[in-house]
């Protein structure tokens, strides 16, 4: 059985698609609807566009971090290790007004959704968070034979064409660039628009690291290639297309086709 749903939240419009052959249409449904619920529930937590959301209250020093949600405690946490391990290119308490999240919820939350849909039956799992993408157990064909999740990355300056593409079983790709939203990043170290890199994409394990650390190199730009070298992102592979040369660079394990 396969479902997809589209579910309206964090401002856009998550895409969850689901195969699970030993479950029924309504049996996956209510697993799907579970994770609609935690979506909702990371958007009443971290959007800092709520003023009762636990971020927002956190921003304006009304509360303090042990009295928050463990979800935005365990949060914290990986923000500080994504600083240290991009030597402060993702930086979430330089944003204007304190404290901002944003750039590893989103990847975060659609890891937890991929693994709590698993854990509930799915087998071949595909979440689209706006340009996060978590993925689980290949993808399922219409043969019956099981391929890696074929992902293409689009030219920022025409998104109809491809310019790279990347196979996956099992893990997420984090895009960030100037595609939709224009500079919308900024520099942590200046609060200037990012200038480091025109689009970055980031394969790997964990969908809120790789989140973090495409907005890092969006910063960096190849400046982070005195980090992304690291011994603790082996894993992890990064695209990026330069901002101003018509270049691009590949780093990590999985070298796309």
């Amino acid at each position: 059985m396969r479902v997809e749903r589209f579910i309206q939240t964090w401002g856009t419009v998550v895409v969850v698609d689901a195969n699970a052959p030993q479950l029924d249409e309504v049996a996956l449904n209510k697993a799907i609807d579970r994770v609609a619920e935690f979506f909702f529930h990371v958007d009443n937590i971290f959007s800092t566009y709520k003023e009762g959301s636990e971020v927002s209250r956190l921003r304006r020093g009304e509360i303090e971090l042990d009295q928050c949600h463990e979800d935005l405690r365990h949060i914290w946490q990986l923000c500080l290790e994504a600083k240290d391990l991009t030597l402060g290119a993702f930086d979430p308490w330089a944003a204007i007004g304190g404290f901002d999240p944003s750039g590893i919820v989103k990847g975060w939350a659609a890891h937890c959704a991929a693994d709590m849909l698993v854990a509930d039956g799915a087998v071949h799992v595909l979440i689209n968070a706006a340009g996060d993408l978590v993925l689980r157990g290949g993808d399922l064909h219409d043969d019956g034979v099981v391929r890696p999740w074929g992902v293409g990355i689009s030219d920022p300056d025409d998104v109809e064409q491809i310019v790279k593409s990347f196979a996956v079983r099992d893990g997420a790709v984090a895009t960030s660039g100037d595609y939709e939203r224009g500079e919308h990043i900024r520099d942590p170290r200046n609060g200037m628009a990012a200038l480091g890199a025109k689009s970055v994409s980031v394969i790997g394990p964990d969908g809120g690291l790789a989140d973090a650390l495409a907005t890092a190199v969006m910063v960096d730009g190849i400046d982070a290639q005195r980090w992304v070298v690291r011994e603790e992102l082996r894993e992890y592979s990064f695209y990026v297309i330069n901002r101003h040369e018509g270049t691009a660079w590949l780093y990590g394990p999985n070298k796309g086709y």
